[in-house]
């Protein structure tokens, strides 16, 4: 399908619902894995926060196949695109920040299933950076590069989050 702009960004066809949902389903099932976890519920945190992965690591793919057609190239500039109509500058840096993400949360995920003790004795501030991260990753997506609904659930799940924590942190 050609829309007569670019190869690379056709009239809407099945892989945009695609990429959307699973990144937001992905999104919701990261909220309820750290609110599981901040109720001590590990084993429903730790089915949401793999099942969450696989969810992103759909989007990836489905981002890259039918959006960017596997080329980091064109990943890179249609990243560079948004940042400058958000920002004023082009920079398509926030793709290895992407990339990081991807990479972060999978080591993390491996070693929660690999080593389930070791995991739950880690040092907290091992957890607080790799949240923390994410955290900022996950506002990015679905507040600052978005708008809409999307923002505003982006918007809610994130003051929930913020409030059980605040309720939970005594603990």
């Amino acid at each position: 399908m050609d829309n007569g702009k670019s190869p690379f960004y056709p009239a809407m066809t099945i892989g945009t619902p695609i990429i959307h949902w699973t990144a937001r389903i992905a999104f919701l099932l990261y909220a309820v894995a750290l609110a599981a976890w901040l109720v001590r519920r590990p084993r429903v945190a730790r089915l949401a926060w793999t099942c969450g992965l696989v969810l992103y690591l759909a989007h990836v793919a489905a981002a890259f196949h039918f959006r960017h057609h596997w080329s980091h190239d064109a990943a890179y500039e249609e990243t560079a695109r948004q940042t400058a109509e958000l920002f004023g500058m082009r920079s398509g840096a926030g793709l290895y920040w992407n990339y990081a993400f991807t990479a972060v949360w999978a080591c993390d995920a491996i070693w929660m299933w690999w080593n389930a003790e070791t995991y739950r004795w880690r040092r907290r501030w091992i957890a607080m950076v790799i949240h923390s991260f994410m955290a900022f990753l996950f506002i990015n997506a679905t507040v600052v590069f978005v708008s809409g609904w999307v923002r505003w659930m982006g918007l809610a799940v994130a003051f929930v989050l913020g409030m059980l924590w605040w309720l939970t942190r005594r603990r």
